[in-house]
């Protein structure tokens, strides 16, 4: 979908809508697999109590063992604890070793610097060499720190395994300071979107490196209204997906993620008019009184090939 100087080791997939789950409730797993949401995370970390971790865990190998979450076309991501815990590299171990070839890829918290990323690398080599498995397996990193975005440049490019950056907004309020109970939300105190600053250079690293951005939770899931101009704002400074926390979501992510047919059908006009004045000789033309170049070729194709790849997946 994005050019990079080092293509990465798999495939671009659609991530518009990743459904959390937490994975000490299996009774929610085929309610998950039967939504719209197109990604599907697993996540043993905090939803999960420290008391119920090794149950999480074993939830999460019955879960991949017993469905074929890629016949429902669904990709399945796997939320690990962070690393500074001791459960990160059971986590990775056991459930690799036992149920690694339905995984499309792990997702590491609290990703502070390139050398976390590497630790979980070299890890999935071993245990994807050890096991015989064929398809590599990705990693998803969250940015919810001062010091991962401090570090955003090396973490970005760090592996090729790399597929996306997530914002962690409660987290990354608790590590700066902020004066908020609201995950993902606005403050009435603060004139303006607190978040956009790391927001925008979360975009800018996965774009400078081919990686999707995927936007933070939501705490309200009530708060539709709130939750739906969140999305927006994402989607408006170029974030590919976003976190849905309850069902009620999803249907909200994937109509703000998805380009309209109106968005689609404008930007295959300005591609067809810069054909027309490029056949011309001419750099530019104009649309109904606005003015369109070589830049808006590129900005109208990324609309069409996004709508392209979406229905085609």
């Amino acid at each position: 979908m994005h050019d990079t100087v080092n293509p990465p080791l798999i495939p671009f997939r659609a991530q518009r809508c990743l459904l959390s789950v937490p994975a000490i409730k299996p009774i929610l797993f085929d309610k998950a697999l039967a939504s719209e949401s197109d990604c599907i995370m697993l996540d043993c970390e905090d939803s999960v109590a420290d008391a119920d971790k090794s149950r999480a865990r074993r939830n999460v190998i019955n879960a991949l063992s017993a469905i074929d979450w890629d016949d429902r076309g669904k990709s399945v991501v796997v939320r690990v604890n962070a690393i500074d815990t001791h459960h990160m590299y059971r986590d990775v171990v056991s459930i690799v070793e036992q149920a690694g070839k339905a995984i499309h890829s792990i997702m590491l918290p609290k990703a502070n610097t390139s050398a976390d990323i590497y630790m979980l690398e070299k890890l999935l080599q071993q245990i994807e060499s050890q096991c015989g498995l064929i398809r590599p397996i990705g990693i998803e990193a969250i940015i919810e720190s001062a010091e991962s975005v401090q570090n955003l440049a090396s973490i970005a490019s760090a592996s090729q395994r790399l597929q996306a950056l997530h914002f962690g907004a409660g987290d990354f309020a608790a590590s700066c300071g902020a004066r908020t109970v609201n995950i993902g939300g606005l403050n009435e105190d603060f004139p303006g979107d607190p978040w956009h600053p790391v927001m925008q250079a979360i975009v800018l690293a996965c774009r400078a490196n081919g990686l999707r951005p995927i936007d933070s939770a939501y705490g309200d899931f009530k708060d539709k209204k709130g939750f739906l101009l969140a999305a927006k704002r994402a989607a408006a400074l170029g974030f590919s997906g976003k976190w849905a926390i309850h069902p009620d979501q999803i249907p909200l992510v994937n109509q703000v993620m998805t380009p309209t047919r109106e968005e689609v059908d404008a930007a295959k006009a300005v591609i067809e008019a810069m054909n027309r004045a490029e056949s011309n000789g001419m750099g530019a033309t104009r649309i109904g009184g606005k003015m369109v170049d070589i830049a808006s070729i590129k900005m109208a194709k990324n609309i069409v090939e996004l709508d392209q790849f979406i229905r085609s997946h």
